[in-house]
């Protein structure tokens, strides 16, 4: 469990390195493999998204990926299986890379079941396609990140729109629902105020996640939300609906956030929305902002490689009609 003392120490927006823009075209998962290959996604939250997956070279220039047919799919088109429709996250686990597809374009209802599509990151084939069973989700639902857990064979789902997390059994290749509506879940307000001005309008429920493999716990948040939880991963792949909510620790007071993730060293990083920053909880219980300022803007999602901190700043708090004329970008900030 996490005892948070909050010692804001700001190292300043000079850190921030940017990797990659894309304009008109908002970025909001990236994920860069042991090897170095970065890969990054675009919601398809209006109908002048041009790519649904990318890989992104060193030089910042970037294809479609697999290729540009999985990319094409459109609001007016069939559904098919071998196109991305809406995708929301991106992982590298391993030699692989697993793409959630919400199934819920332009945020109108699910019109298939969300999954993940696994590629062979040596080959870039299609291995695998996880369906998400039908009592897993909602007509509503949006799959909003995920975790993988290697040793165990499972990976961990929020639902942002329908408060609650998803359990995936890759063995099995079955889900179900966890903490559905469980206080833990819910969002606790239905705003921010990011750098002085209001967002939002609705709760935005369970969100980032946070997996700590040593522990055996994920952690999540809501993204209108000041706590951060964790439940014990073994409850979520066996235990019964009371062991899991029995297994739920309030784990601390923090800032809002959107992208999490922990370093080896059981550091976990997190973004504070409301402050445009990146902010770290040590193990010791302290807390540090590593950056902060509008390079940051709202860092979505991250990514450790090389000691460097990968994110994406996709702007949630700006893009509103005029979202086709921002520039979202991918950054890196020193962590070593």
């Amino acid at each position: 469990m996490l005892a948070i003392a909050f010692s804001y120490v700001t190292m300043g927006q000079e850190h921030v390195e940017q990797i990659a823009s894309f304009e008109g075209q908002q970025v909001t998962g990236v994920t860069v493999t042991p090897e170095g290959r970065i890969f990054a996604n675009f919601p398809r939250w209006r109908e002048s998204v041009k790519n649904s997956v990318i890989e992104v070279d060193k030089d910042g220039r970037y294809q479609p990926y697999p290729n540009l047919q999985w990319n094409s799919w459109k609001p007016d088109q069939p559904v098919e299986d071998s196109l991305f429709l809406a995708v929301q996250s991106v992982v590298a686990a391993g030699d692989k890379l697993y793409v959630l597809d919400t199934r819920n374009p332009l945020w109108k209802g699910l019109v298939s079941n969300p999954r993940v599509f696994v590629f062979d990151l040596k080959t870039n084939e299609l291995l695998d396609v996880l369906v998400l069973s039908d009592d897993s989700f909602k007509p509503n639902s949006y799959t909003n990140d995920l975790r993988i857990d290697m040793k165990n064979g499972f990976i961990y789902i929020t639902d942002s729109n329908e408060a609650g997390l998803i359990v995936y059994d890759m063995e099995r290749k079955t889900s179900r629902r966890v903490l559905d509506k469980h206080y833990s879940t819910e969002g606790e307000f239905n705003s921010l105020t990011v750098n002085g001005e209001k967002w939002g309008g609705n709760k935005v429920h369970s969100d980032g996640i946070a997996f700590h493999p040593d522990e055996d716990r994920l952690y999540y948040h809501a993204l209108t939300g000041y706590t951060l939880y964790s439940v014990s991963a073994e409850s979520l792949r066996e235990g019964t609906k009371a062991e899991v909510e029995k297994s739920v620790i309030k784990e601390a007071k923090t800032p809002a956030p959107d992208g999490m993730i922990f370093d080896q060293k059981g550091n976990l990083y997190m973004a504070d929305l409301e402050d445009i920053a990146v902010i770290v909880l040590n193990p010791d219980g302290q807390t540090e902002t590593l950056a902060q300022g509008e390079q940051v803007g709202w860092a979505d999602t991250f990514s450790i490689y090389d000691g460097y901190l990968y994110f994406t700043d996709s702007k949630i708090h700006l893009a509103g009609e005029g979202a086709e004329d921002l520039d979202y970008t991918i950054n890196r900030l020193s962590i070593k």
